[in-house]
C-alpha cells in the first residue's frame, strides 16, 4: 500500500504578498486556501510568525488564526509557530486559551525558539523583556502549566487558558528542539521546508530519545515540504520560479514580495546563489502528478514521517489551490 494513503496532509502558510498586491488580499487568499484544504480533508492549516518582512502578512499570528478559524468549520487551525522568545508565556496562554474557547478542539500551538526576525526587530518586539532562545525550555514548561489545570496555590492563571489543554508542538530546524520534544513527550515538527540539512539527524534523535507522556505515547513527526504541483513537470518548473525568486531575495536581503514566474532564472542568479537556493529547497517537491507522487513516496520511505505540512508559495492563488487538488488526488 502507498505510504501516501496513511500520511496526513496539512498546510503551512505565511500569507504571502504579491508584488502588485496588498496585505488584505494576502489574508483573504489565506482564508481561501484554508477553506480549500478543509474541503480536501487536510488535517490542519498553520500560519507562522514573522516580522519586518514586506512580503509576509502573518505577523499577528493569533489574530490571523481567529480569522481563519471563524471562516472554516472542521480543519485544525494552528501556529507554526509562535516564536516564544518574543512573548511572555502568559500572553500566549491567554491568546490560545481564547481561541480554544471560541473554536474548541480545533486549535494547535506550535512553538519555536528563534525570534522570527532580525535583531533590531526582535528588540522592538520585546522592549524591556529579556527574551532569549536560552529560556525556551523554561518558557515551554511555564506555558504547559498555564494551559493545564490550576494547581494548588497557583497565583497567576490564564483566563481563558487554564485547563484548556491546547495541544503543543515543538518546532525546530536543528537538534535542540528535537531533544526537548523527546524529553517532554511532545509532537515534533521539523522545518525541512527551509532547513533540510539536519532533517534526518533531528528526527532520528527525537525518536531515539522519546519519552512517553500524558499527551503522546509514541513519537509523532511532521515535516515541512515546499510544494509546486501542476498538470505537467514543465508547468510546475515554470511556476516554481516564483519560489526561487523569493528564496533568492531572502538570501540577498531584498523585498520578499512574490514576483511573477519567469521563463528562465539563468540571468537572475549567480551559480553560488543557485546552489544556495537549491540547498534551501532540498526537500521541495516540484512537478506534475507522477513526479510529485514519486518524490513524496521517496521522502516518506526515507523518513517515515507521520504527517507532511506543505508550503505553497505561488504567484496566483488559483495555482496554489490547484497544487492542493493535485496533491489530494494522489492519495
Amino acid at each position: 500500500m502507498s505510504r501516501l494513503a496513511d500520511t496526513r496532509f496539512s498546510v503551512l502558510d505565511l500569507a504571502p504578498i504579491r508584488d502588485d498586491g496588498t496585505p488584505a488580499e494576502a489574508l483573504h487568499n489565506a482564508l481561501a486556501l484554508a477553506r480549500h484544504a478543509e474541503a480536501l480533508d487536510f488535517e490542519r492549516f498553520w500560519v507562522a510568525e514573522h516580522h519586518n518582512m514586506d512580503g509576509i502578512a502573518s505577523s499577528a499570528t493569533a489574530v490571523l488564526m481567529g480569522y481563519l478559524a471563524g471562516g472554516t468549520s472542521r480543519i485544525r487551525i494552528g501556529a507554526g509557530g509562535i516564536m516564544l522568545p518574543n512573548h511572555s508565556p502568559l500572553v500566549v496562554a491567554e491568546q490560545f486559551g481564547t481561541l480554544e474557547a471560541l473554536y474548541p478542539g480545533r486549535i494547535d500551538l506550535g512553538l519555536g525558539r528563534a525570534p522570527g526576525a532580525d535583531p533590531m526587530t526582535a528588540r522592538a518586539l520585546r522592549r524591556d523583556r529579556l527574551g532569549s532562545p536560552d529560556d525556551f525550555p523554561q518558557d515551554v514548561e511555564e506555558l504547559e502549566m498555564l494551559l493545564g489545570p490550576r494547581l494548588p496555590g497557583q497565583a497567576v492563571i490564564a483566563m481563558p487558558g487554564v485547563n484548556s489543554r491546547v495541544p503543543i508542538w515543538l518546532l525546530g530546524s536543528s537538534l535542540f528542539s528535537a531533544r526537548l520534544a523527546a524529553a517532554k513527550g511532545l509532537p515534533y515538527a521539523f522545518a525541512s521546508h527551509f532547513a533540510p540539512q539536519y532533517m534526518h539527524q533531528a528526527i532520528a534523535l527525537y525518536r531515539q530519545e522519546f519519552q512517553p507522556s500524558a499527551v503522546l505515547d509514541k513519537p509523532r513527526v511532521m515535516l515541512g515540504v515546499p510544494l509546486v504541483a501542476a498538470e505537467s513537470d514543465e508547468k510546475a518548473e515554470y511556476l516554481a520560479t516564483t519560489l526561487y525568486q523569493r528564496v533568492l531575495a531572502l538570501i540577498r536581503g531584498h523585498s520578499l514580495r512574490m514576483m511573477p514566474p519567469v521563463e528562465s532564472m539563468r540571468d537572475l542568479w549567480l551559480p553560488q546563489e543557485q546552489e544556495a537556493v537549491g540547498n534551501f529547497l532540498g526537500v521541495a517537491v516540484i512537478g506534475g502528478p507522477q513526479r510529485v507522487r514519486e518524490r513524496l513516496e521517496l521522502l516518506l520511505e526515507r523518513t517515515r514521517a507521520d504527517e507532511l505540512i506543505f508550503t505553497c508559495d505561488l504567484y496566483d492563488n488559483a495555482d496554489r489551490l490547484r497544487s492542493l487538488d493535485i496533491l489530494a488526488g494522489l492519495r
